[in-house]
């Protein structure tokens, strides 16, 4: 990506572990213990019973005996206070909980020796700093894709060609106006997104990072978001909800996720999604291990099963997302092509400015950032009108 999380602004955030030396818990892989309970985002673990032809769960409880167990997370905050309350072997988190897990000791290092498939993961992720610190691997990669832009196309004679249609109100080519027709996420990483966009409108801002704001960055990004309020029916969380309210409730334009995109296209409604010329935030998930697993032995199995089965494939297709391990573009293992990766934007890795925990620390400017408390804080106050 072009502004990835430097070494410096993870170490400061994980420098909890100073002094301890971090070594994978496992070190063999045992008979499975009957379950794997996994906290994972909307659409990324199926078993065919949304749609028949997507069941990457099925073969893996056959063969291991390892039965899954799905809590489904909207928003990586709730993926966090699940992982701290505990009672899950697993989570698939974005970059944005990842390191906060590293750092609040609720995930341990990965045994990549135990998962014989590690060496097929795409090299620009192995080392990637949302789950590797100090040389130590905290998950394997799962999946990673950008935050597209979603939109009504009865709406939009053409692609909308910035993300100025969720952020400022004007006249749509349908002849309505945008106010009360659009959405927003439903989480304080949302501030990133209208700081890429200040990144390219206002370049006096001297924004570098979407993810590193100092305090007038911040302001800035929070003044449009409040913009925004104006124009936002609802803060989306829940993709079928948004899905309902694209399909029920006259929202024309959001901010969303391929997986939205692909099951409204699928019903036949009248949506596409597109990349803007501001660029777009993105997701590089992981799965990560509770430090308390109590079924550790089919933890290994599933994070091993998600690199060599049908899953990266057929997972590709069904969420728009691309595989963390490229030959599932193209060599049969399910239904993905090098086409469909392609046009999910296997070549666009360096474009995505990834989901990374804001910090205090920056690694640009003078070193002064708002923290992430700061970033829930003030959503919090954005939704609410203040």
């Amino acid at each position: 990506m072009t502004h990835r999380l430097k070494s410096g602004s993870a170490l400061a955030l994980v420098m909890a572990f100073a002094g301890q030396v971090a070594l994978a818990q496992v070190t063999e892989v045992g008979p499975g213990e009957g379950q794997v309970n996994i906290v994972a985002w909307p659409g990324y673990i199926e078993r065919g019973e949304t749609d028949a032809a997507f069941d990457w769960v099925t073969k893996f409880e056959e063969a291991t005996g390892c039965m899954v167990n799905v809590k489904t997370a909207n928003t990586s905050d709730e993926m966090v206070a699940l992982m701290n309350e505990g009672g899950f072997d697993l989570v698939t988190a974005s970059g944005d909980a990842s390191l906060r897990l590293i750092a609040g000791k609720r995930v341990q290092p990965v045994n990549v020796d135990l998962i014989p498939s590690w060496s097929t993961v795409d090299d620009r992720l192995k080392d990637a700093p949302w789950h590797t610190v100090d040389g130590v691997h905290y998950g394997t990669p799962y999946m990673w894709g950008p935050n597209v832009l979603m939109y009504n196309t009865d709406a939009f004679a053409e692609a909308p060609t910035s993300w100025n249609v969720v952020f400022e109100e004007m006249t749509l080519a349908d002849g309505q106006s945008n106010k009360g027709r659009v959405q927003a996420y439903d989480g304080p990483i949302h501030i990133a997104d209208a700081a890429q966009y200040l990144m390219f409108h206002k370049p006096e801002l001297g924004i570098t990072s979407p993810y590193e704001l100092n305090e007038d960055q911040y302001t800035a990004a929070l003044d449009l978001l409040r913009q925004q309020r104006q124009l936002v029916s609802r803060y989306w969380h829940d993709a079928f909800i948004q899905m309902d309210d694209f399909k029920n409730e006259g929202v024309v334009a959001s901010g969303s996720w391929p997986f939205q995109v692909n099951l409204l296209k699928a019903e036949g409604q009248p949506i596409a999604s597109t990349i803007p010329q501001e660029g777009a935030t993105g997701w590089a998930d992981t799965t990560m291990m509770h430090v308390d697993a109590a079924n550790p032995n089919c933890s290994y199995m599933w994070m091993e099963h998600t690199l060599s089965s049908n899953l990266q494939s057929d997972l590709s297709v069904w969420f728009g997302a691309v595989p963390s391990v490229p030959a599932a573009c193209s060599d049969g293992r399910g239904m993905q092509t090098q086409e469909g990766c392609d046009a999910n934007g296997l070549a666009d890795f360096e474009k995505i400015r990834f989901w990374t925990t804001p910090v205090s620390n920056c690694t640009q400017g003078d070193g002064a950032c708002v923290p992430y408390y700061r970033w829930v804080s003030d959503y919090i106050g954005v939704i609410g009108g203040r």
